[in-house]
C-alpha cells in the first residue's frame, strides 16, 4: 500500500485500490476513446527505441526542459498477495485492476502537454536468489516497452524502485539491501547502457520505516543515514557501467521522499556531480490534496494565505536547500483527491505548477486511474482514453507560462 508523508502533518493513510468510474464526469469526446480493434492492435510491441548520443548536459539543464510530468500509477508497480514465482509480466501489470498500457495511451499522455512518463516499478518478485538476484527477462522487457513509447514521443522518462518489501532502512537491513540494491541497479544500468538523458533513474520511492510509529514521521537519524548511503550506492553502482551511465541523470530521495524540513535538510548529496536530482513528493496542502474525508477540506483559493502558504514554503525551501546551490529538485508525485470539487482542483493545479514554475521545478502529476473513492488521482481514464478533467489539465498547460 501507497502512503506519504508532508512537510506539514504526519497523518498517514492507505492507499485505495478502488478503480471505479465517476458518473459526474465530463463526458467522453469522439476524440478520446479508443475502440477495442485500436486497443487489441495497439499491445504489439513497438520498435526499440534507438538512442542517439548522449548530452554532456548537467541535470540543472536538463530539468528546463522537462515541463509536466505524468505518472503511470498502480500498474508496473502493482503487488500480488503471495505470488507463486509463475507470474507473466500482464498478470502484475494488471493486478490492481488497471488495463495493459499500450502506446496510443501514452501517446495520449503526450498531446495533453506532459512531456515526463514517470513509470513506477516494482522489482520485488521477479528477480532471483542471491549472489546474482537476476531480474526476470520478461520483466524488464516489458519495463522497457513501456519506456519506448514515451521515448518515441520525445518525452522523458523516469523509472524506479518501488514498493519494495527489501529496503526496510534499519542496521540491521542495511547491508544485505545494500547487496540487493546494487546488484539490481547494476542489471538494469547495463540493460538501457546506450539510452540517453531522456531515460533517467530514480533511485528509490519512499524509503522508509514501515510499520512502525516513525513510518510518516521523518524516520530517525540513523534511518536517514542509512538512506544517504543507499542512494550513494546507487549513484557509484550506476557511474561504474558502462555505455552512457556516467553521464545518466540521476534521481535521490530523502527519507519517505518527504517534504519536511528535517528530512530535506539531511540529504547528501554526492559530491563532484552535476547530474542529480533530489527527489521529492508533496501533496499540498495537505487537507485539501491528499487528507481522508473526516479531516478534509474540498474548497481551495489563491485568495487564502491559508491555502497557498504550504506550497510556497516548500518551494521556497526547496529553492533555499538545493536548487539555490546548483542541485535540481523533480516533485515526483502531486496532485489532488477527486472531491467533486473540479473548480477548486483546477485553481489548486494551477498555483501549484506556477510557483513550480518560478524556481524551475518539474512536477509530475500522481495518476492511478481512479476517480471515486479513496485516493482518487485519477486525470486519464485509461478504458475509455478520456480526460477526465479537462479544466485541470487547461490549468496545469497554463500555469507553466503565466
Amino acid at each position: 500500500m501507497k502512503k506519504r508523508i508532508l512537510a506539514f502533518t504526519a497523518a498517514a493513510l492507505m492507499l485505495s485500490l478502488t478503480l471505479t468510474s465517476c458518473a459526474d464526469t465530463a463526458p467522453v469526446s469522439e476524440t478520446t476513446v479508443q475502440t477495442a480493434a485500436e486497443t487489441a492492435a495497439d499491445v504489439t510491441a513497438v520498435p526499440s527505441f534507438a538512442s542517439t548520443p548522449i548530452r554532456d548536459i548537467s541535470s540543472m539543464e536538463l530539468v528546463k526542459e522537462m515541463h509536466l510530468g505524468w505518472n503511470l500509477g498502480n500498474t508496473l508497480d502493482a503487488l500480488i498477495s503471495n505470488p507463486t514465482g509463475n507470474e507473466t509480466p500482464d498478470m502484475w501489470e494488471t493486478a490492481w485492476g488497471q488495463p495493459v498500457t499500450t502506446k496510443t495511451m501514452i501517446d495520449h499522455v503526450k498531446s495533453q502537454g506532459f512531456n515526463v512518463l514517470r513509470i513506477p516499478v516494482t522489482w520485488d518478485g521477479k528477480f532471483g536468489d542471491a549472489p546474482d538476484y537476476k531480474i526476470n527477462d520478461d520483466w524488464i522487457a516489458r519495463v522497457k516497452e513501456i519506456a519506448d513509447y514515451a521515448l518515441e514521443d520525445d518525452m522523458y522518462v523516469i523509472i524506479n524502485m518501488h514498493h519494495e518489501e527489501w529496503n526496510m532502512p534499519t542496521a540491521e537491513n542495511e547491508a544485505l539491501a545494500d547487496e540487493k540494491l546494487r546488484a539490481l541497479w547494476g542489471q538494469i544500468a547495463d540493460y538501457f547502457a546506450d539510452y540517453n538523458e531522456h531515460l533517467i533513474f530514480e533511485c528509490m520511492n519512499e524509503p522508509r520505516l514501515k510499520g512502525t510509529p516513525m513510518e510518516w514521521t521523518g524516520g530517525n537519524k540513523e534511518s536517514r543515514e542509512i538512506i544517504n548511503r543507499w542512494n550513494a550506492s546507487f549513484v557509484e553502482t550506476i557511474r561504474t557501467k558502462g555505455g552512457n551511465n556516467a553521464k545518466r541523470h540521476l534521481m535521490i530521495p530523502g527519507y519517505a521522499a518527504s517534504s519536511s524540513d528535517t528530512v530535506l535538510a539531511d540529504i547528501t548529496l554526492p559530491e563532484n556531480d552535476d547530474k542529480i536530482i533530489v527527489s521529492v513528493h508533496a501533496y499540498l496542502p495537505y487537507q485539501f490534496a491528499l487528507a481522508e474525508p473526516d479531516q478534509a477540506k474540498d474548497t481551495w483559493s489563491a485568495d487564502k494565505s491559508s491555502d497557498t502558504r504550504d506550497i510556497d514554503y516548500l518551494m521556497e525551501v526547496l529553492n533555499e536547500l538545493f536548487i539555490s546551490k546548483g542541485t535540481p529538485v523533480i516533485i515526483g508525485e502531486f496532485g489532488t483527491r477527486n472531491r467533486h470539487n473540479t473548480d477548486d482542483r483546477a485553481a489548486c493545479a494551477r498555483y501549484y505548477i506556477q510557483k513550480a514554475t518560478q524556481y524551475g521545478i518539474p512536477c509530475i502529476w500522481w495518476d492511478n486511474n481512479a476517480f471515486v473513492s479513496g485516493e482518487a488521482f485519477g486525470l486519464f481514464d485509461r478504458r475509455t482514453y478520456e480526460w477526465r478533467y479537462p479544466s485541470i489539465n487547461k490549468a496545469l498547460n497554463e500555469a507553466r507560462d503565466e
